[in-house]
This record gives structure tokens, sequence and C-alpha cells, in this order.
């Protein structure tokens, strides 16, 4: 067939007809596609709504009183910053690597679509990437694709159009309705980059401990990279590849015109230098605090069952009760709903918690237990255990194993075998057979194998202790630390934890007799042992060492010095009535229940380190009781306020009956059983007082100061594991405060120096007792104990 005809064939109408519909097919197709989708036939579409309020899981962020980031909740660790935020090397970084023609396009880029066809489809070029632009990228990030699998070729491919369709209609929508710079904000803000780093605040804080607009060229370029492949890219585990592909994007800002030659060459020549400090509920600073303040915010009303049956039982319950009512912060996201009638949600709402704790002073306080705990209680403790046939002490064989049973029943993997149906005799099993695990040790984690229920002996094996500090001026909780290790010793022994308290309740004793009996520090009392007649038979306490009754008549504030329970016992006597003196000791802060009985004075019952130190903060601050306070306020994402919280004060005591306590709480310091202070180095205005439970089961110290108030409690996760002597409270519990207080003391920024003084009330008057009678003799300045 001649040229001439084939053109007038295929100049016939049937064949124009056919030409035409030839062309205008696909187009027509994929409008008709698109206008399907858009009705919502293939499946829901975000709306205009939700496009202005995309969803997803935002990390709340913990913020201390210094403005640091100490921590944060969260199902995906991820966190918002505005496009103020970013440094403009990221900007060019993500534009340069991700959509070079970002600012000219509404969302699809036709000459990237023309490329990929091309050079993708048909030169079988799979190094063109897919096309998509940055704002194709987020409509996927933020409404994920369908993920079901087809086996069927032509199923799996008209998903893919779909879910390419869809992604375009949402990106245009995405152009219409933000900016460019809000596009590049978001897209920045979803994307994951390893390490359970999602967003760009969280991958700079994690892979370099820095704020987004912080970010150098070589940082923001490895983080631009990294997003393509976390894992392929990362530079903590492939570091090679990491490099490459930083290196990359490098140029590719220099074929963007971002970078000159000379920029370039001298950047990639760079290695990648990280700051590593990955996310972790169970790592960072205040784990603890952190912990305590998820379970106080998302507390449900207390439940009676939840308390012991009993006296004591009932009163925690109904005080919990109060606490729960009364306290807005607790239960607060119980309490509170969002404008779509939903509860507040601490992993995915994106809140920002602003409180009381100060960063430095964290760090000091974690740092002072963990120096103490592993560079002398710990060892004292090993070698005690090395001269016993069992970390527990004076047990039968079979309480021993009733604490060893109890303890399994109530670990993780306990829980799990039993979820997943196993028997009681297979889950002996299971704990009788040997593992690999990695076990805490105070020189590093170490891996080893043993069996789970050896695991449990060695971990008991192990002092924990406990430090709280406090502005006794306004509540403030400064430094919280619940034990010394979060991630393996999870109990919290601040707040959660209750313990005798031995002889720090006596200043509570004293505070009765000065305030309510007219007693001064000066009052004579015969040292000679106290019986009190009681309800079943007469109780008369016992000292801690072997001392002297002499007879001699001594100052009141000699026996709070020397911690002498005849004292104390004497003081009651002259009460007549314990419910009175315990019913005082509540109106210090103290919500625990107190037994009102004889031997209250010294320390029988249990209270918590948080409220005991909230207590010791009315003597600092001058007869006003104030409950411990740790969040200040709360806001949402956008930074609108939710909630401000304050801490409510009460009159306790009179401001001169606080100012003879703490001079009296200062003789203990310089005359008495917390000396070791002095020898320690510390010269401050400062009183405190010591405390020891029956055999040196629990040690307790809280230290007074003008400006700070702290307490450090020191024991065994059970009462039968301690040391053997030693174990004072003055011994192992007061050198953990006075190293934190040490470490405060040497930082300027914080304000509190050894110069500080308490304020001498107006018209106050001081007590000056015959000074030969405030030294006890030699044999009797070992710190107290408690006894039954």
């Amino acid at each position: 067939m001649t040229k001439k005809k084939i053109i007038d064939k295929l100049q016939t109408p049937k064949a124009v007809k056919w030409f035409w519909i030839i062309l205008v097919s696909p187009v027509a197709l994929i409008v008709l596609l698109l206008l399907l989708i858009r009705l919502g036939v293939f499946g829901k579409l975000p709306t205009f709504e939700e496009l202005e309020n995309p969803k997803s899981n935002l990390a709340t962020e913990i913020y201390s009183e210094d403005g640091q980031m100490i921590g944060s909740f969260f199902v995906q660790n991820r966190s918002y910053v505005d496009y103020s935020e970013l440094s403009p090397a990221l900007v060019a970084a993500l534009t340069s690597t991700e959509d070079m023609r970002f600012y000219s396009h509404s969302g699809i880029d036709f000459i990237s679509l023309a490329r990929v066809a091309v050079k993708t489809m048909a030169l079988g070029n799979r190094n063109q990437g897919g096309g998509s632009t940055i704002t194709q990228q987020l409509a996927k990030n933020l409404y994920p694709r369908d993920t079901a699998v087809y086996d069927n070729p032509v199923s799996k491919g008209s998903k893919l159009v779909i879910s390419k369709l869809k992604e375009w209609i949402t990106a245009v929508m995405l152009e219409y309705n933000y900016t460019k710079e809000e596009i590049l904000t978001m897209y920045l803000n979803t994307v994951l980059y390893g390490s359970n780093a999602y967003g760009i605040k969280s991958a700079a804080r994690t892979f370099f401990n820095k704020l987004p607009s912080e970010l150098n060229v070589q940082e923001a370029a490895m983080l631009v990279g990294v997003v393509n492949a976390p894992t392929r890219y990362s530079p903590r585990s492939n570091p090679d590849r990491a490099l490459i592909r930083r290196n990359t994007v490098i140029d590719r800002m220099r074929a963007g015109g971002f970078l000159t030659r000379h920029q370039r060459d001298s950047i990639k020549a760079l290695p990648i230098v990280l700051d590593y400090h990955p996310i972790s509920h169970d790592e960072g600073t205040g784990t603890y605090f952190r912990s305590m303040l998820q379970i106080v915010m998302t507390s449900d009303r207390p439940d009676r069952k939840s308390f012991a049956p009993g006296v004591a039982g009932d009163w925690d319950y109904k005080a919990a009760v109060e606490l729960w009512d009364k306290n807005p912060l607790y239960g607060w996201c119980r309490k509170n709903t969002k404008a779509n009638g939903a509860q507040y949600d601490l992993y995915r709402d994106g809140l920002k918690i602003y409180t009381t704790i100060n960063a430095t002073m964290q760090r000091y306080a974690e740092k002072a237990v963990w120096a103490q705990m592993g560079g002398n209680v710990q060892p004292m403790m090993d070698r005690v255990l090395k001269g016993r046939r069992s970390i527990f002490s004076n047990l039968s064989k079979e309480e021993e194993q009733a604490i060893i049973n109890r303890a399994m029943r109530n670990s993780d993997r306990y829980r799990m075998l039993k979820k997943e149906g196993a028997t009681e005799k297979e889950i002996q099993q299971a704990f009788d057979t040997p593992v690999k695990m990695r076990v805490f040790s105070y020189k590093g984690d170490r891996d080893t194998t043993m069996t789970p229920r050896d695991s449990l002996y060695y971990y008991k094996r192990f002092l924990r202790a406990s430090l709280m500090a406090l502005d006794p001026s306004n509540g403030y909780v400064k430094a919280y630390v619940g034990g010394p290790s979060f991630r393996y010793f999870k109990y919290d022994m601040v707040k959660q934890g209750k313990r005798q308290i031995g002889s720090t309740i006596k200043p509570f004793v004293y505070t009765f007799a000065i305030e309510q009996l007219g007693l001064t520090p000066c009052t004579p009392v015969p040292n000679l042992p106290v019986t009190i007649e009681t309800y079943n038979e007469p109780w008369s306490p016992r000292e801690a060492s072997k001392v002297v009754y002499d007879g001699n008549p001594r100052p009141l504030r000699w026996g709070l010095a020397n911690s002498r329970n005849n004292y104390s016992a004497w003081i009651m006597k002259q009460a007549r009535q314990p419910e009175a003196v315990a019913e005082f000791i509540h109106k210090f802060g103290i919500h625990s229940y107190v037994d009102p009985v004889p031997a209250l004075c010294v320390g029988t019952s249990d209270f918590s380190l948080f409220e005991l130190v909230g207590a010791y903060g009315t003597f600092a601050n001058r007869g006003v009781h104030i409950d411990p306070i740790f969040v200040t306020r709360i806001e949402d994402r956008h930074g609108n306020v939710l909630a401000n919280f304050t801490a409510p004060a009460q009159d306790a005591i009179s401001e001169q009956t606080a100012y003879t306590m703490l001079g009296m709480l200062k003789n203990v310091v310089n005359a008495g059983t917390a000396g070791r202070i002095r020898a320690l180095g510390i010269t401050a205005d400062m009183g405190g007082k010591t405390g020891t439970t029956q055999n040196n089961s629990d040690a307790w110290f809280v230290g007074v100061t003008p400006k700070l108030v702290a307490g450090v409690w020191v024991g065994g996760e059970d009462r039968s594991i301690h040391l053997s002597s030693g174990g004072e409270g003055s011994r192992i519990a007061l050198p953990i405060f006075a190293d934190f207080i040490k470490r405060v003391y040497n930082e300027p920024k914080l304000g509190i120096t050894q110069k500080d003084q308490f304020p001498i009330p107006v018209g106050a008057v001081s007590y000056d007792c015959d000074e030969s009678d405030l030294h006890a003799p030699a044999s009797q300045t070992r710190d107290d104990e408690f006894f039954d």
C-alpha cells in the first residue's frame, strides 16, 4: 500500500474516531477514577476538617522548671515544631533531595511523572524514584494506604493505581489548605528517622542532642537522608551506609544551588559525629518521676479493694479518695475532656507538662544516689552476704521461699507465661531453666546465663535508695529519685513505697511537746527509763545501744540530738493521749495512718519519703505547711493553657515553734547523731534528723536548709534483707544527702550556697541551754534505732 493510500485511510471518519478514542480514553479513565475516588467509591478520603486537624500520635513532653525537656510519654516518640524552629539547612536538604520543584507545583509534579514514565517504565531505570512530591509523601504519611495483600496481579495493580490517585487528590487538598512552609513542617514532623524517633524534633534530640534550629548542614543532610530507609541508613547500626547517603544529600544540595562546590567538598569530608540520646521510658533524666507523674495523672478514683483490710486500710483509702477529689492533678486525664468529649491521652495528645523539677538538681540527685550506693553501700552489703548462707536475715526456709514465690508471681515473665496458657508446673520449670540475660551491675550492665529464679535472688541482694528534695517556701519538688535504676528496679521508693520511719518521727513528737505541752528545748528531763501503762501491758522502749541511765536531768533538746527513745517516751507520757499526738502529726501533711499508741514516738508508722520530706519543709517555712507540688501547668500541642496548679498551704504550727524546732534540728547536726555532716566538710546553717529501724532494715536522713529540704531512704526490697551492722541512717543515708547537697552548693546558678541563713522571726525567743549538757558521752553518740 502506497504512502498516499495509508494517509487517505487514516483520514476516514472511522479512523479519526478511533484515534480520538485511543487518545482520550486514558485521560477520561483517569478523570472518571478521580471523580469516583472523590465521591468515596473506593474508600473514604480525608475531609477538609480532618486536613485542618490531621491526627497523629504526638508525644506528651515533660519540661523542667529551667526549660529542659526531661522526658516524654509516647506511643510514637513524636513532637511537633513550627517552621520558624527549623534550620535553613533542613529545608534545603529536604527540598533538594525529595522535591526539587516543590515551590513551583501544586501537589503533583507532572515533570517528575513524565520522567518516571519514560525512564522507569519505558527504559527500566529503577533509580529514578517514584515521582512523588513532598506533599504526596505527606498525604501517604497522614493517611496511609490500604495494607491488604492481593495475589492477583490485576488486583494488585488496581490497588496501586487507586492509592496513587487518592494521594494525588489528598496532596492537592493539602496544597489548598496549607502554605508551602506548613507542608514542609508537617512532613518533617511526621516521618520516622529511626531509633524510635518520629518527627524532626525527636530525631534532632536523639541523634545530636540539639533542637532542629541548631542543626548544621551535615547533620541536616544525615537526618533527611535517613528517612529514605531508617534501618538501612542508621548512623548507629550502619555508619558506612549512613555516610554515603548523607553525602548523596549534600551532592543534591550542591545541585540545587544551596551549597558552593567548596562547601560541598569540605562538608563531605567530615565524619558523622553523633551525640546519641535515644528516648526511652526506662532511660534518661527523672525516670521514676516521669513514671510517678503518669500514674498520678491517669489514676482512677481509688477503690477500697486496692487497700489492705482493717483500720489502717480504711484510713489510707479515705486519704487517697480525699487526695483524688481535692487535688486536680490526680486523675487529670480522667477528670478532663477534650472538645470532642474524649478523655485526654498522655501518649497521643501531644500535651506539654511543665514541672517543678530542676534538671540540674535532678542529675545531681541521681549521681549522688548512684555514687554512694555503688561505691560504698552495696560493697558493704556484698561483704556481709559473703559470710551469710542466705541473702535473708533470720528467716526460715519456708519464709524465704514464700518471698521468692511472691516475687515470681509478680514478675513480667510469670504473667506472660500465664497469659500464654502455661500450667503452674510449666511455669516452675521455665523459672528453673537457665537462659541468657542482661543483668544490672553498678559497674555496668553485664550479659550472663542464669535461671529466672536465680535472677530473683540476684536482684534482691541489691539495697535500694531514694531521694527527694523540695523548696520549702513553695513546696516545689526539685529532685526525685525513686531507686538506683528504673530499668531494673521499677518500684518507686519516694511516693509508692512506704517504710517504718524510725526516729525521723521524733521532731514531730518534740514539736507537740513545745506547741501543745508548753515545754521548751531547755526543759530538764531525767535520764531514766520510761514505762507507760497501756490497755494491754506496760510499754517501755529500749535504746539503740548500751546507754547509761544516770538519772541526771538533761535538756529536752539533748534527747533529740542524741535520739534517745526514753525522752520521746517521756513526752508521750506527759501527753497522756497518743490520739492527740497522732492527730497533731497529720497537720504536717502526713496522710498515712499513724497508729495512736505510745510506741508511735519511736517510729512504728509507715510513711513515704514524699510525705516525710514535705512535712519537714514546715520547719523551714516558718510553720506553714505546703503540700509538695510537682506540676505547675499543662498546655495542649498549640500552647493553649489547659490547667494551672498551685499548692495548698495551711498553718501547722506557730512561727515561734518552727524557729525553736529549727534550733533543735541544728543541734542534731552540730552535737548529735547527724554530726557526720560536719565531718564531711559541710559548714552550712543546717538542721537534720537521722533514723534507723529494727535490725538496720531502713536507714533515713532528712536535711533541712534555708532553701532546700531533702530526704534519703536506704533499705532492701524486703525488710529481712539488710546490713548486719553499720546500716544506720547516719552511715548510709546521710552520706547520700551530703553528696547531693555538696553538688548543689558547688553550682552557683542554682542560687543555693553554704552562706544561706535561716531568717529569725521578729520578736523570736532563742533558747540557750547549758552547753555542758548538750553533748552525749562517747558511748551514746551512736546513731538512733527503733525498737519495739
